[in-house]
């Protein structure tokens, strides 16, 4: 049950984030989407984390870009890449951007239905890596009764 769930999210999310990195970097779904996401890209590069820590600014293009690219190598990477690993980095990476995007949102003082979206993304993508991690420690404890059941034999 909990591989099917999983699955599920996996190509679910993946999906979500391939069509949102899509909109991110080109107007090939929706032009006026895509202006409005450039127009807020300038806002968002102004209160990026690490500018003034670095005492660097990000060029509003280039950072829209490069959110839009990992998403996309992200979302195909947990809806397409069976190696458990490489889903799990992409999730993390996922999780990461969400991140950045509620601090963006909140520093811009957006509104909070402009936050609810990647903050139910950043839940979703959490959950997923729980799932996982629950998973896999329940293979484990299981390959480890079976090499005790057959040192007792």
């Amino acid at each position: 049950m909990g591989s099917v769930v999983l699955k599920s999210l996996s190509i679910l999310l993946g999906i979500f984030f391939v069509f949102v990195g899509t909109m991110k970097i080109s107007s090939l779904i929706s032009k006026e989407l895509h202006k409005d996401l450039r127009k807020d890209y300038v806002k968002y590069a102004k209160v990026f984390p690490l500018s003034d820590t670095l005492d660097f600014k990000v060029p509003s293009k280039w950072y829209r870009r490069v959110v839009g690219s990992l998403e996309i190598i992200c979302g195909l990477a947990m809806s397409l890449i069976p190696n458990a690993k490489v889903k799990q980095g992409a999730n993390i990476v996922l999780i990461l951007l969400m991140l950045v995007a509620v601090y963006s949102h909140y520093m811009v003082n957006d509104k909070f239905e402009r936050i609810a979206p990647a903050l139910v993304f950043f839940f979703m993508l959490t959950g997923r890596m729980v799932i996982d991690w629950q998973l896999r420690r329940k293979a484990e404890a299981a390959i480890e009764g079976e090499a005790k059941a057959q040192k007792q034999d």
